[in-house]
């Protein structure tokens, strides 16, 4: 007796036609996404530090002194603006918050050097009248960079800041005077030394420690101690411009990740010079166009898988690309933005693609670097590899060509080391004193004063607000009331 062989439903459902199941791999690396997804998130948790009270009143002290400290150089000479706008960002210059060259950095390591850091920029000069066009002299500089004259400014401004300037005398007899950025940031070091000698000489109960002040290249770099926490400020001077330049106009025209999400008035509120130059350019007359306000509001805008995913590449190639130093974590957050202009937003929402995201910088890294172009996402036109030579961007891929093989080691590697300075601050914090911190304002009485509020408030937004940035708002003459504003929202 012949039985007839089963239809297809009765085979699927007898089992014998089931497709055995893989996990999601990686084709190059053969790693598994879901391995990979969990050492991202392991890095994260180690990464991201939750702050208590405590540690939120000693962010607050620091912060205040700071600023005191800039008050005090305003007063100095007049030089800086009186009501003065400053932008306070989370991160350190190292970790490619702002556009600057780390050449002249001296290596400062979280754990080791500091336990937080921030960079914070400060207008020297401020040009802020919306109705007058922004006129940058670009003519003896390469893309993205500028002179300024300070012919745009009133002859007040000119007289304070003259021996700040490198002089051009023309054929018709006139003098121009060129803002210089390594001549401001000598005069800015000068007169925070002075300051900080002043204050040392008549300590306060609760001041920070200054444990160093150093000056690298045209940034001033400051380490505080408070309490158990070392805080690392880096201290930026700036040109600060309201609208948009015309070099950048033609970005606005086209189409971005960030339409619909925010207003364009948001994106295009000001912009700055920062103190660095072209490769081929004169250090003592260029400044670097610098769109940290506009990365502010579009970083509202990244997921959380991506900007998680951007943090474990940023400590990758950190330490793996330092020598000799050709990229910076500036370079990937650009390529990080270009991204989100070329996939669709429901793809970088995903909450479990980190992984894929993780891979997909490292790539365009490395098609970059092979490629030697990376253009800059607010000026395109400019490349900021076009300096690097063929030798050094090849040695670079061939180190990130090791990391694409095995992303999961070097992610290990990587939390190892977040989890090791992590170690040394706690251990810090056990050597350090566990009592409460005063304010300098305060005079360590009343636990419900003013500043303890604050700093509880301070806390609160920390916690809501990870990895947001801070812009303050303060007047030199009366340092005890600062305005926050963190994005758009002021507090």
């Amino acid at each position: 007796m012949k039985m007839a062989a089963p239809t297809a439903s009765k085979a699927a459902s007898l089992g014998c036609n089931n497709k055995p199941t893989f996990p999601e791999l990686d084709f190059r690396s053969g790693a598994r996404v879901e391995e990979l997804n969990k050492l991202i998130q392991e890095f994260t948790k180690h990464d991201q530090r939750e702050y208590d009270d405590q540690r939120a009143l000693e962010i607050h002290t620091a912060k205040d002194f700071i600023f005191s400290m800039l008050g005090m150089v305003q007063k100095l000479d007049q030089k800086l603006p009186v009501a003065n706008e400053y932008l306070l960002l989370s991160g350190g210059v190292r970790e490619g918050v702002v556009d600057l060259d780390l050449d002249e950095l001296n290596v400062y390591a979280r754990g080791t050097d500091y336990d937080m850091d921030f960079t914070l920029l400060v207008p020297a000069l401020k040009l802020h009248d919306r109705n007058q066009p922004v006129t940058l002299d670009m003519r003896h500089s390469a893309l993205c960079h500028s002179w300024l004259s300070l012919r745009l400014f009133d002859e007040g401004t000119i007289s304070k800041w003259k021996d700040c300037c490198t002089i051009v005398d023309h054929i018709n007899g006139a003098t121009n005077y060129f803002f210089s950025p390594t001549k401001v940031a000598d005069w800015f070091y000068d007169s925070i030394s002075i300051v900080l000698s002043e204050i040392q000489k008549k300590p306060q109960r609760g001041m920070p420690k200054v444990e160093k002040v150093e000056k690298n290249g045209t940034i001033i770099s400051i380490i505080l101690g408070v309490g158990s926490s070392r805080m690392l400020y880096d201290i930026v001077p700036v040109v600060s411009f309201k609208g948009w330049p015309a070099v950048a106009q033609s970005w606005l025209m086209e189409n971005h990740f960030w339409d619909g999400k925010i207003t364009e008035e948001e994106v295009i509120s000001g912009f700055y010079l920062v103190p660095a130059c072209s490769y081929k350019g004169k250090k003592d007359n260029e400044w670097r166009l610098s769109f940290a306000r506009s990365e502010v509001q579009l970083k509202k805008c990244i997921s959380g898988s991506l900007m998680q995913a951007y943090q474990a590449c940023k400590a990758i190639i950190i330490k793996l690309l330092s020598r000799p130093k050709a990229i910076s974590p500036y370079h990937l957050r650009s390529m990080m933005l270009w991204a989100c202009d070329r996939l669709p937003a429901s793809y970088l929402a995903q909450e479990d693609y980190a992984a894929h995201f993780l891979l997909g910088l490292i790539d365009d890294l490395q098609h970059c670097l092979v490629n030697k172009m990376c253009p800059n996402y607010f000026i395109p036109q400019c490349n900021m590899l076009e300096h690097l030579s063929e030798e050094t961007v090849m040695l670079h891929a061939r180190k990130l060509s090791s990391v694409r093989s095995d992303p999961a080691e070097h992610l290990r590697t990587a939390i190892e080391h977040v989890k090791a300075a992590n170690r040394l601050t706690l251990e810090l914090q056990r050597r350090g004193s566990t009592t409460s911190i005063p304010s300098p304002q305060s005079d360590g009485g009343d636990p419900n004063q003013p500043d303890d509020r604050l700093a509880k408030k301070l806390q609160q937004l920390v916690t809501e607000n990870p990895g947001k940035s801070i812009s303050v708002f303060i007047n030199p003459d009366d340092v005890t009331r600062p305005h926050f504003r963190i994005d758009d929202k002021f507090f």
